[in-house]
This record gives structure tokens, C-alpha cells and sequence, in this order.
């Protein structure tokens, strides 16, 4: 239990200190923001600061942060010191900066930030591939609430040929259609407070029943073991697993999403750095009641690795039971659904203004949002259908959420090298997550599946080579004038 608590040590501390750091390093101002100057009553709008924390953390907070932990946790207690560590000087570092970038650009979402400081034929690339994760996100988390819906509040089979399963998905798919055409203060800025309640309370309340149930819990100091029971590499997989409670692409399409509705430059602090804080505190609290489950004799290794939807409603009704443990089930739910909408709706404003669509006019901006969920359809029915459907889906999602998150560390130590600010603040984490994105798809089946020897090597000449490309980009970019610098 130490181990945990020291964690939680270094998340809640590290986090208000190197916070501040952050924030002093982008000093923010009360200049006008994109939600005051560019009113729009639809995407921007100025919100209050809670609000707009509470959408953050719920937008974020997928089933990331709880399935991906309760994995992670194979690897043992040094979950304990990785998630905080990363989560402090990589995940609330990626969001903070995503959103105030975004703020200081006019509301630009992330492609737009791309073309900006990374040049015409990168942000190609990144558009391609960020609208494929928002699309298979939103796949994700249509599949995911429907199916934990399914076994663990009604108890039936999450199969096929089980109805109830489509009707489930079918309301979840309605829900997603509304809120991605209502004005974002109409339905989100309304039901997310509700939804923020229920998921801070469930989080809470697993984390008392750790205390209350006397979970025991392995310590760092007693071993270290780098590989998982199934022989799996601690890196690249736990970063790749653990995703969205320490580094995730997805959280700066997010972020520059929400910028459109700050009413101020020093709310970000807040609504982006502190809100992924509590997200690690999630992901914190459910790793270690799977430790403290199997510990117990109420879970194997093999349903952590293979189940953990079925892991999240073992915990939360031995620890909470049977009401509490619903209430903690319907917040794991809230979650995904939280965070699929606002993906489909980032990727509605994405393709818009690739293709110079305006939104403005309701005939096209209904036309697009059909296109967008018919093909998010006929993935689900592909999904469902194959046996091994999903897992292909989820395999290729995890790695292109934090491909798309060394995308966004490259945009933000242009931004710094431009700006004359520490740039080694987004360099570090940037060829981290780097090296393990290349890591994992040179041995992985659906890459390139070479020997972890030859992986490792082949990815620290890449890892090596594009921060080497990144800071010479950056010097030619510091050559640009006062004008653009302090536009930019």
C-alpha cells in the first residue's frame, strides 16, 4: 500500500508544482480568447471554468483510464510510480499546452496547429491519421459502454445474435448524433456536470474501498519485473496499454476543442493540466484494486488480460456492493459515452474545415454528420460480427493514440523553440513515446513482427533521427518574425 500512496504522492504534488511551472512558462494573459472573439453560439462559446473542467475530464476520461490500468497492472507495483511520473511531466503537459496553443491560434483544432508549425505535408499525414483515430475512437466507445451495459447491469450475453445488445448500442449511437449537432452549451455544456458527478464519485469510492477492504497491494521494493506473466515487453506495451492515464494522442483533439469555449487564458491550468491529474488518479485507483483483487482470490492474471470489462464489475461490487457497486459501473459507462461524442464531434469540425465545409448551414452540416456515422456503423457491425473484430479494432486504436500523441509533442517544441520557451519540456516525452510507437509496430503481428532485439535497435535509430529533425526544424522556425512569434 505504500507504493500506491507514494504515488499518489508524487501525482498530487508533482502535479501542482511542475502545474505552476507550466503555466508560468506560457503566461497566460487577458487577452481576448477564441470563445469571446469568435462567438459563434455553436462552437464558441464561453462556458464557465467548472463546466469546461468537468467536459475536459469527461471528454478525456474514456475507458482508457480504467481497462487500460487494470491490464497495466500485470506488469506489478511499478504501475505505482510510472502512471504518476508520466502523467505529470507527459499527459497534463501534452493537454495543457494542446489547449493553450489552440487558445493563442484563434481556436485552431489540432490538424490546423499541425499545418502551422510542422508544414503542409506532415499535417497530411496527420490529418489522415488523427481522423482515423477520432473514427475507430468513436467505434471504441459505442462498443465498450454497450457491452459493460449489457453484462454487468442487466447480466446478459454481449453476442450477435443478443437484440437487446443493438438497441443498447442503438441509443448510445442516437445520443452521439444529437451532441454532435447541438450547439456544445445545448447538451454537453448541460449533461456533463451530472455525468462529471457520477464518474468522480465512483473514483472516489472504489479508492475508499481499498482502505475499507484491505486490499493488499505489492510494493515496488519487494522486485521490478519488466515483463508481464504473458512474456509481454513492459516497454513499449504498458505505455501502449496504460494510454490514457499517462500520455494520449486523442487528449489534444480534445483540449483544442474545449478551447473554443475559455472565457479566459488562465483557466487553462485547470480545465487542461489539472483535470488530467485527476485523470491519473482514476487510472491510479483502478490499478490498484485489480492488484488488490487478485491479491484477494477474486480475479486471475487471465481475466485482467483478457476480460477486464468483467474485472470492473467484480471490483466495484465487492468493494462498493450491490448499489454502490451499479452507481461505480454506471460511471466506468459514463466514461466512453463521455468521451466518444465529443470524438465524433472533433472529427465532424476536422473534416470541415479540411474541406472547407460551412457549418454554419445546417443541410451540410447534417449531411457530413451522416456520412460520418454510417461509416462508424459498418465498423461496429464488423466488429461485432468477426470474432476477432474487436481486437484488431482496439490493437490498431491503442497504437495510433499515441502515434498521434508524438505528433502533438512535435507541434508543441515548435511552438516553445519558436517562442523562446524550454523546448526540452515536449523534446523528452516526444522521442519517448516516439521510441515506443516504433518499438511497437516494428516486433508487433499487425507491423512489421521482427525480433524484440532488432525492434529495439531499429527504433532508437528512428527515435534518434526524429528528434534530431525536430530541433533543426525548430531552429529554422526561431528565424521567423516578431509578428508570427507572437501570433504563434
Amino acid at each position: 500500500m505504500l507504493s500506491f500512496l507514494l504515488g499518489i504522492g508524487v501525482l498530487i504534488i508533482g502535479g501542482a508544482l511542475y502545474g505552476r511551472f507550466c503555466e508560468k512558462v506560457m503566461k497566460p494573459s487577458d487577452r481576448k480568447t477564441p470563445a469571446v472573439e469568435n462567438y459563434d453560439g455553436v462552437d464558441y462559446v464561453p462556458m464557465k471554468k467548472w463546466k469546461n473542467s468537468l467536459i475536459e475530464l469527461l471528454n478525456i476520461a474514456g475507458t482508457g483510464p480504467i481497462l487500460g490500468p487494470i491490464q497495466g497492472i500485470l506488469f506489478g507495483p511499478i504501475a505505482f510510480i510510472t502512471i504518476p511520473i508520466g502523467c505529470v511531466i507527459g499527459g497534463a503537459f501534452h493537454d495543457y499546452m494542446s489547449g493553450m496553443i489552440s487558445v493563442r491560434n484563434g481556436g485552431e483544432q489540432m490538424p490546423s496547429l499541425v499545418r502551422r508549425f510542422l508544414g503542409k505535408y506532415v499535417y497530411t499525414v496527420y490529418n489522415v491519421f488523427v481522423c482515423l483515430l477520432l473514427l475507430l475512437l468513436g467505434v471504441v466507445f459505442i462498443y465498450t459502454p454497450g457491452d459493460i451495459f449489457i453484462t454487468q447491469i442487466i447480466g446478459q450475453k454481449s453476442t450477435l445474435e443478443n437484440p437487446v445488445i443493438w438497441i443498447v448500442y442503438g441509443v448510445i449511437f442516437a445520443y452521439y448524433i444529437i451532441a454532435a449537432l447541438l450547439p456544445i452549451d445545448k447538451i454537453i455544456g448541460r449533461i456533463y456536470p451530472i455525468f462529471g458527478a457520477i464518474l468522480l464519485l465512483s473514483a472516489v469510492g472504489v479508492c475508499a474501498g481499498l482502505f475499507i477492504k484491505g486490499y493488499r497491494l505489492d510494493e515496488i521494493w519487494t522486485g521490478v519485473s519488466f515483463t508481464n506473466p504473458y512474456g509481454e515487453h513492459f516497454i513499449p506495451i504498458f505505455f501502449v496499454t496504460v494510454a490514457c492515464g499517462i500520455v494520449s494522442g486523442f487528449h489534444s483533439t480534445q483540449a483544442t476543442l474545449v478551447s473554443r469555449t475559455i472565457a479566459d487564458e488562465r483557466e487553462g491550468r485547470t480545465t487542461f493540466y489539472s483535470m488530467m491529474i485527476l485523470e491519473g488518479f482514476i487510472a491510479m485507483v483502478w490499478a490498484a484494486a485489480a492488484m488488490g483483487a487478485v491479491n484477494a482470490g477474486l480475479l486471475t492474471n487471465d481475466i485482467l488480460h483478457t476480460q477486464p470489462t468483467t474485472a470492473v464489475g467484480v471490483i466495484a461490487k465487492d468493494m462498493l456492493g450491490g448499489v454502490g457497486g451499479v452507481i461505480a459501473i454506471i460511471g466506468v459507462i459514463v466514461l466512453p459515452v463521455t468521451s466518444g461524442d465529443t470524438a465524433l464531434r472533433s472529427l465532424r469540425i476536422i473534416i470541415a474545415e479540411a474541406f472547407h465545409i460551412d457549418t454554419q448551414k445546417k443541410k451540410k452540416n447534417l449531411l457530413l454528420a451522416l456520412v460520418i456515422f454510417t461509416v462508424v456503423a459498418g465498423i461496429l457491425i464488423y466488429a461485432k460480427a468477426d470474432t476477432d473484430g474487436f481486437n484488431v479494432l482496439w490493437r490498431y486504436f491503442s497504437w495510433a493514440n499515441e502515434s498521434t500523441a508524438v505528433f502533438a509533442f512535435s507541434m508543441i517544441c515548435i511552438y516553445m523553440m519558436r517562442n523562446k520557451m524550454p523546448y526540452i519540456m515536449a523534446l523528452i516525452p516526444g522521442m519517448f513515446y516516439m521510441y515506443v510507437v516504433a518499438s511497437y509496430i516494428f516486433n508487433a503481428r499487425i507491423g512489421f513482427n521482427l525480433p524484440w532485439t532488432a525492434s529495439y535497435i531499429i527504433a532508437g535509430i528512428v527515435t534518434l533521427a526524429y528528434g534530431s529533425a525536430i530541433v533543426f526544424c525548430g531552429k529554422k522556425a526561431k528565424q521567423c518574425s516578431p509578428a508570427e512569434r507572437n501570433g504563434g
